[in-house]
């Protein structure tokens, strides 16, 4: 017995192991499949004239292998379509994808399956007859026009869901194929987007917003219905009535502004007036309550597991102007960061859109946007632009961790990486004041970088910061210039000396400037071309205000003059006569005194003419004179020739020491302010196509009646057609609502309806029962009239003796 066991553990074994070796080798042919060889034209011809389905069935995939790999399969036309006719679905569909893909070129041919596709058509399987519309539908030959639109007729009506969704899809074909039958299309439409089964309506939206999406007024009594549908419907179809309701919203729901008083607020005192009771009060905006019910059934879409939808929901609250609404989409925007990195990057183009917008909301998901190792440059890069938004709106402890991880990847090895992250520093600092002097101590340390990438992006930043506030970075310019010596980058160094140059008009006295246009001649021919083309500007700017400063100086030296002459006009000098020492006469005391006479001052001395600023600008225009940059030469030559008289410096001033702007480094998004959210214009940063302009907000007043919106709303549920709209209350309240309206009708109507056989019956027997009552009581009614008879006439006997004897008496 142990043997026996022993064995047929032993066969179990083998058994198993050879079914798994079978798996493996199918899995095996299956992942390197044998490439296919076709087969000769008249075999595969052979094959498709078969009457045996499977080899029929053998052909046909044949061929459609041979179509998709472009090859010519046109001579298998007529052997290919006259199989439309077989009963085996299978075939139908290859078929049917083969006469698709040739029909436009043997319109003749393809026109002699129609028949057998319009018979298709009543079918009893709805895979069936939905194929064939679709088959149809999809033949490029305008003969059939009118035959297609019949198809859709005949679907449109078919009890089969699937059937009406194809002839939903089949629209748009239709109108391609022939404009004319927009009229019958139209008809279709308007009852397929009434249907109760939310797939259709999915795709009689689709085909609205393709053939007719400005026949608004065909909407306006399905609307509600749309709405109450748009939760069951698939993504596309969500997609669809999305953009279509938001269209409806802004042409048919106007925006409302209701005025608010503010509570008054009582004193302590009973008899104490209020404080604001002149305050006026204060708009604000009303939903119409048609859109506020859109905007709740979008707010369920914000769960969907479709990344497209959750966007498309953020488009229409962003469209709408509804701010509590956005304020619900950024959570599900934000959770799009942990989807595959393709749909990471769409999502981050549509989240700093939505951040443009409201940066405020998406503080508190600041860590959701923390650069990971693993993250592409352009992920990184809108990463960094999202922090730079939500920068000023942040907790001090926010701010010190995003500059610490824009610090962090100012040394990370990525070139373009490091570029951005120095780039949003400076973003962070013009943003906020309070950070630029931190911002600034950040940058400041990158310019000595062996890097010449990340030295000339932190010094243009640098420039930025500078010039936003001129006085208050003195300093700053002298530091930068004593890193000339040492920043080999020619970027660097153009960048350098342009700030110096900005910075040689202040503190003439102690400026560094001539110091720093003196060494900087010294190695004037190693310079590169950028360097060069700063040094001559430079130098320029340098001489333009040693002339001001000369011209200046004379002017007050002249005014000076002036008016030492004016008080010697007006107080002249008196002297003695000067006395003859030969002639030694006594002076006479009467002799006439002797006539003043005025002595002038001596000239100034000429100024001197060997100042070292004319003469380094001389050597400046030598140099760049015989350098080898025709535009370095002719930049040299239309400075020479402004500074060319001394005494007329107007032009030069205004061209080489006007104010220079405040730079403003802007989002790189700024560009894309105003593109939709979820396009690919939003993503490739320009307008593609024409796309499906926003409709401007219809004016109070001129928006459609809401009653036109109440016509086919819902279905109609009750007892007698009554008007209780399905959907607007909850099926157990509608229940019980039918129900009382049921049993109200039935006691009206009790009196009035037609009496039936069991009526007639019942009330027979009631009169049988009540006519054997009536017998008993006439009998007991004829006992009690005996007795009472009987008892009358012994009482007449008795009045009758009474009055005899009275009659007696009163005769004696």
């Amino acid at each position: 017995m142990q043997d026996q066991k022993n064995q047929r553990l032993t066969y179990c074994t083998a058994r198993d192991l050879t079914l798994e070796a079978a798996q493996s080798a199918g899995a095996a042919r299956s992942l390197n499949p044998r490439p296919s060889r076709d087969l000769p034209f008249i075999q595969v011809k052979k094959l498709l004239d078969s009457r045996n389905d499977r080899e029929i069935l053998e052909g046909l995939r044949k061929v459609i292998s041979m179509m998709y790999r472009s090859k010519p399969c046109l001579p298998y036309f007529s052997s290919v379509v006259k199989n439309v006719a077989s009963p085996n679905v299978e075939i139908k569909k290859l078929v049917y994808i083969y006469l698709l893909h040739y029909a436009e070129s043997e319109p003749d041919l393809a026109l002699l399956s129609i028949n057998t596709i319009q018979k298709s058509l009543t079918d009893q399987n709805p895979q069936v007859r939905a194929m064939a519309l679709r088959v149809m539908s999809g033949i490029r030959v305008p003969v059939i026009s009118q035959i297609v639109s019949l198809a859709i007729k005949k679907g449109c009506a078919d009890m089969s869901p699937h059937v009406r969704k194809a002839a939903a899809l089949a629209i748009p074909k239709c109108y391609r194929l022939d404009p004319n039958t927009l009229p019958q299309l139209l008809d279709y439409l308007g009852l397929l987007l009434g249907d109760k089964q939310y797939y259709v309506v999915g795709s009689a939206v689709t085909a609205f917003l393709e053939v007719c999406p400005e026949r608004i007024e065909l909407i306006h009594k399905h609307y509600r219905s749309l709405v109450r549908k748009l939760v069951d419907m698939d993504e596309w179809g969500q997609l669809a009535t999305l953009r279509l309701m938001c269209m409806y919203a802004r042409r048919c729901l106007p925006k409302r502004m209701k005025k608010v008083k503010p509570s008054k607020t009582k004193g302590f005192y009973e008899d104490e007036a209020s404080d604001d009771e002149d305050s006026t009060g204060q708009e604000i905006e009303v939903l119409d309550p048609d859109l506020e019910l859109f905007l709740k059934a979008c707010k369920s879409l914000l769960q969907s597991r479709n990344s497209a939808v959750i966007v498309s929901v953020a488009r229409c609250f962003l469209d709408l102007g509804a701010s509590e609404y956005i304020d619900s989409a950024v959570g599900p925007m934000v959770a799009l960061l942990r989807s595959p990195q393709d749909i990471q990057q769409v999502a981050l183009y549509n989240i700093v859109e939505l951040c443009l917008a409201r940066p405020q909301q998406f503080v508190r998901y600041a860590n959701h946007f923390l650069v990971h190792a693993s993250d592409p440059f352009h992920v990184a890069r809108l990463k960094f632009e999202v922090w730079t938004l939500i920068y000023p709106h942040c907790e001090p402890h926010v701010r010190d961790m995003i500059l610490s991880e824009l610090e962090h990847f100012t040394r990370a090895i990525n070139s373009d990486v490091v570029q951005e992250s120095v780039r949003a520093i400076g973003r962070c600092a013009q943003k906020d004041s309070t950070a630029s002097a931190r911002c600034l101590r950040l940058l400041l340390q990158k310019v000595s970088s062996q890097d010449g990438n990340l030295s000339a992006e932190a010094l243009t930043v640098i420039r930025h910061l500078i010039q936003q506030d001129p006085q208050a970075h003195v300093k700053t310019v002298i530091r930068l210039a004593k890193n000339l010596d040492t920043t080999p980058n020619p970027i660097s160094r153009a960048t350098i000396i342009w700030l110096v140059g900005e910075f040689s008009g202040i503190d003439s006295e102690n400026n560094i400037a001539p110091d720093v246009l003196r060494i900087l001649a010294k190695g004037f021919a190693n310079e590169s071309e950028p360097a060069k083309l700063q040094i001559v500007l430079l130098a320029a700017k340098v001489y333009l205000h040693h002339l001001n400063r000369t011209k200046q100086e004379e002017e007050e030296e002249e005014e000076e003059e002036e008016e030492e002459e004016e008080e010697e006009e007006e107080t002249p000098q008196i002297t003695e006569p000067i006395r003859n020492p030969d002639n030694d006469e006594p002076d006479n005391p009467f002799a006439s005194p002797p006539e003043p006479t005025i002595t002038l001052l001596p000239p100034p001395p000429p100024p001197a003419t060997d100042h070292p600023i004319p003469k380094l600008w001389t050597y400046i225009l030598l140099l760049a004179r015989y350098d080898t940059s025709y535009d370095l030469r002719d930049r040299t030559r239309t400075y020479r020739a402004l500074l060319a008289d001394p005494s007329s410096t107007q032009l030069a001033s205004l061209l080489l020491l006007a104010p220079k702007p405040v730079p403003h480094s802007p989002s790189p998004s700024e560009n894309r302010k105003g593109l939709p959210l979820g396009s690919s214009s939003l993503v490739l940063g320009v307008q593609v196509g024409e796309g499906m302009e926003l409709p401007a907000w219809v004016q109070v007043g001129e928006e459609v009646d809401a009653g036109v919106r109440d016509e086919g709303g819902g279905e109609r549920v009750g007892a007698g057609g009554m008007g209780f709209v399905h959907g607007e209350k909850p099926a157990g309240e509608a229940l019980d609502v039918a129900v009382r309206v049921e049993r109200e009708m039935r006691r009206g109507k009790e009196a009035v309806r037609e009496k039936t056989l069991e009526d007639w019956l019942g009330e027979e027997e009631k009169e049988e029962g009540s006519s054997e009552e009536e017998t008993e009581t006439e009998e007991e009614e004829e006992e009690g009239s005996s007795e009472y008879e009987e008892v009358t006439d012994s009482e007449e006997g008795e009045e009758d003796g009474e009055s005899a004897e009275r009659r007696g008496l009163v005769g004696r």
